[in-house]
């Protein structure tokens, strides 16, 4: 299979380190695009050997298996081209753009719109296939259309109506597409030294109330109404509980952080003795918004 591998996919490449919570077996195969060209070649390489395909970005709101991911792996994460439509108000980024660069980016030209989203550890791609949000914004308020990809590499243009949006929801949870980038709409003409003045006020709130000191995925629940996830978990006891180096965090119960040598199966098992104690506690069930990809022991 090796003889006609395309530049830049390698065999069995450790994923722990291209997820922010820094566990995972390794990729069968992994790919790393620079250009969308090599995105293409990648997904063409993958199709003729008939292998699954998982696209992941920074690998933020992952947890993958201790066991690894069969087929091909591809990472998004050097794909960070950004264009500002000056005329429109508009910018494209491509789907590895880290979200808290393009929301300063955006603040340094005094576009409003990206504020609240320069705290969220994800790429734009994550962001929309999640309807990433924060601060009663999301990517759903501002996002114009998509640009998309089958696994046959053909593109697609979806506009955000044909994305079904919903909370923590787009359609690309249900079908087989990847995001490649995406057009937001933003309000440009605002004060440079304003706009960054509350985008990193943003952000120093959430250092302070969130745990970034440590590896994890952000938040790990939904939060379900009336009550946010982090206060179920909190008032249920759960700060700081833990199983192997895994642990509710102390600082915000909605994280689970891994505190050095924590494995992808202590993190899910931890996940679940959460998920049981507030059902126990309060009679609801907590949805997670990680994706969990391999297999695993059962729990």
């Amino acid at each position: 299979m090796s003889a006609d591998l395309p530049p830049g996919i390698r065999a069995g490449v450790s994923l722990a380190g291209w997820t922010t919570y820094r566990v995972g077996g390794p990729a069968e195969w992994l790919a790393t695009p620079r250009t969308f060209a090599d995105l293409k070649r990648a997904l063409d390489w993958g199709q003729d050997q008939g292998l699954p395909v998982t696209l992941i970005g920074c690998g933020s709101n992952l947890l993958i298996s201790d066991q690894g991911l069969p087929g091909l792996v591809i990472s998004t994460r050097y794909l960070r081209e950004v264009i500002f439509d000056e005329a429109a108000g508009r910018v494209w980024a491509a789907a590895g753009v880290p979200l808290p660069h393009l929301a300063k980016e955006a603040a340094r030209r005094g576009w409003q719109g990206l504020e609240w989203a320069v705290g969220i550890p994800g790429t734009v791609g994550g962001a929309v296939v999640m309807n990433a949000g924060a601060h009663q914004r999301c990517v759903a308020d501002l996002l114009v259309a998509v640009d998309a990809l089958t696994p046959t590499g053909m593109g697609m243009g979806l506009t955000a109506d044909q994305m079904d949006f919903a909370y923590r929801y787009s359609r690309f949870q249900s079908e087989t597409a990847w995001v490649a980038g995406a057009t937001l709409q933003l309000q440009p003409g605002g004060d440079p030294v304003d706009v960054l003045a509350a985008t990193e006020a943003q952000l120093a709130h959430r250092r302070q109330s969130q745990p970034y000191d440590l590896p994890s995925c952000g938040s790990v629940f939904r939060n379900p109404s009336p009550r946010p996830a982090g206060w179920l978990i909190e008032q249920s006891g759960l700060k700081g509980y833990q199983i192997g180096q895994a642990q509710v965090a102390h600082r915000h119960a909605n994280f689970i952080v891994n505190l050095g040598g924590a494995t992808a199966q202590d993190v899910l098992r931890l996940i679940h003795h959460v998920q049981a104690e507030v059902e126990r506690c309060w009679a609801l069930a907590l949805h997670p918004e990680v994706k969990v990809l391999g297999t695993f022991q059962p729990v």
